[in-house]
């Protein structure tokens, strides 16, 4: 890629900003100073006045379905971790998690701003469930889960009311759900706290991006779809 590219596609300045820069010695290449015509080859050292230069790496986002058994962690150490499952050429992490025990929709992505955002509890993302619990679904059940449970919060040793969310019967013991938030379990605490157990639980949606490969496969999200999940 041609030195002037190369700095403009980092955001550091304009092609044009570039140029100068190259014409007045300010840049070199692995040490040595670069001119107009210079070319950069993957592993060199780009810098302008000492600033080292790096372009911007593409945004990657994949739609994982997670399969049981999975952990969501970027710890290579544990047995059945989720990048080692993936196996994805390039660096990437979970955005959120999905505990083992529980299936679905997970995204990944190389872009730390991304997970930020999309975790930022305020803005209140959509995640979808379908749950399947050991007795049967009662109108009672149903109105408690929807209006909010008390369940207890380990990361703050404290109890919480959880916020009024969507849930609807599927059938006798399967129910759909919709929350705002995410506290660790907190489908299955709430569950619990009404004295049902979870059998399965499986994550079918986040925003607008709905559960559409086969279990222990991903794909990749395209340009489109990575703006809306930024919010642009």
């Amino acid at each position: 890629m041609r030195i002037n590219k190369y700095i403009a596609s980092s955001g550091f300045c304009s092609r044009r900003k570039a140029e100068e820069y190259i014409q007045n010695n300010q840049v070199t290449i692995n040490g040595k100073i670069a001119q107009l015509h210079s070319l950069v080859e993957e592993h060199d050292q780009v810098e302008i006045n000492g600033h080292f230069i790096q372009p911007k790496s593409k945004s990657i986002v994949l739609l994982f379905n997670k399969p049981l058994g999975i952990t969501c962690t970027t710890q290579h150490d544990v047995v059945d971790n989720i990048i080692d499952f993936i196996h994805y050429p390039e660096r990437i992490f979970p955005i959120g998690r999905l505990d083992k025990d529980s299936t679905g929709l997970i995204l990944l992505t190389n872009e730390g701003d991304l997970v930020n955002q999309c975790l930022r509890a305020e803005n209140k993302h959509e995640k979808e469930y379908i749950v399947e619990v050991d007795k049967k679904i009662t109108p009672e059940f149903i109105k408690k889960m929807s209006s909010g449970v008390k369940i207890y919060n380990p990361v703050n040793n404290s109890y919480v009311i959880t916020l009024p969310c969507t849930c609807q019967p599927i059938n006798s013991h399967k129910f759909s759900i919709i929350l705002t938030q995410g506290y660790n379990r907190q489908i299955r605490r709430m569950c619990s706290k009404l004295n049902y157990h979870v059998i399965s639980l499986k994550r079918v949606r986040f925003m607008n991006l709905h559960l559409d490969v086969a279990e222990g496969q991903y794909r990749l999200l395209n340009e489109n779809e990575i703006r809306k999940l930024k919010g642009k």
